[in-house]
């Protein structure tokens, strides 16, 4: 995992992005955690370590870390968007009860694009596939 982060920092200096300590502890709990935390869930699990860090350095360095194509917003109509670190093409299980989210792979959907391109007329950029259930913490 330390290679994918150091090689997000990279990309980052690339692009002229300074690597201050605090992006470097964002950018690192969101590809460690794969868990896709919201900004408060960050900064709740960052602010020990940076006590002064506000929420809003939080969304500006995930807001950059969107725009650098690194990690992926995912909302599902509660006004909580949830981020990814996951950016390869995947789909999510999500818990009823919990919220809990997880990470699941399953062959491209591209032919589905493709139809609705051709049924619709549509220019398809893009698609999202969510499964509900109650996961195996939730059951027990």
């Amino acid at each position: 995992m330390a290679t994918r982060v150091q090689h997000a920092l990279e990309h980052l200096k690339t692009t002229g992005v300074r690597i201050t300590p605090q992006r470097h502890a964002i950018l690192n709990y969101l590809m460690e955690s794969m868990g896709h935390p919201t900004a408060d869930e960050i900064y709740r699990a960052l602010e020990p370590q940076f006590p002064s860090m506000s929420v809003a350095t939080v969304y500006n360095n995930l807001k950059m870390f969107l725009e650098a194509g690194m990690v992926r917003e995912l909302t599902y109509g509660d006004n909580s968007s949830r981020f990814d670190a996951n950016v390869t093409d995947h789909y999510h299980v999500i818990c009823d009860q919990c919220g809990k989210i997880e990470d699941f792979s399953y062959p491209s959907l591209k032919s589905v694009e493709l139809q609705a391109e051709t049924s619709t007329g549509f220019e398809v950029h893009g698609h999202r596939l969510e499964v509900y259930g109650v996961c195996k913490s939730c059951r027990t």
